[in-house]
């Protein structure tokens, strides 16, 4: 059992097992069953598992399924549910839903999974320290300033534009 906490403060409790399942089926129309298949030639099909990382309304859908019980309980309705999700606390809701889908599983596709979603979050890890050090270095504030003003036709020197903007003056009317 995971927890997350959405932004209302709300803390909900991520269960997978067969009814949890039934549920995503049934409300969402995907199997988070087969959110990694292991393919005839070896090799892992993670489209289900890149749709959920990639959609956030599909993601959420899905967990307000799996937490439909608490969410009753609580009197959430599937749109409140969503309300309260964004940034972090879809970040956090996505870790627990995808541990739960994992820990659903015997062990052999458990492991299996475990390892797959691990070179996820590494390559996920290097992919977000490399766009910090590419957006931290000076050479990308000059290039942004340059496409900018390449996109707009302005300069990128707010005071040259200044200098080179007619003035507005009330006495010329």
């Amino acid at each position: 059992m995971r927890t997350f906490t959405d932004n209302n403060g709300r803390i909900w409790t991520v269960v997978v097992n067969v009814a949890a399942i039934k549920r995503v089926r049934a409300i969402c129309g995907i199997d988070i069953n087969s959110i990694v298949e292991i393919g005839e030639d070896g090799k892992p099909n993670t489209d289900l598992l890149q749709r959920l990382e990639g959609d956030p309304v599909l993601l959420v859908d899905t967990l307000y399924a799996v937490c439909k019980p608490e969410c009753d309980t609580k009197n959430v309705t599937d749109e409140d549910f969503g309300a309260a999700m964004a940034g972090d606390a879809i970040a956090s809701a996505t870790d627990a839903l995808l541990e739960e889908i994992i820990d659903f599983f015997p062990e052999a596709k458990r492991l299996a999974l475990r390892r797959i979603l691990n070179a996820t979050r590494r390559f996920a890890e290097m992919a977000t320290k490399r766009l910090k050090e590419t957006m931290d270095s000076e050479d990308f504030e000059i290039r942004l300033a340059s496409e900018l003003a390449r996109l707009t036709g302005l300069s990128g020197n707010a005071q040259e534009s200044a200098e080179s903007s007619p003035t507005y003056s009330p006495s010329e009317s």
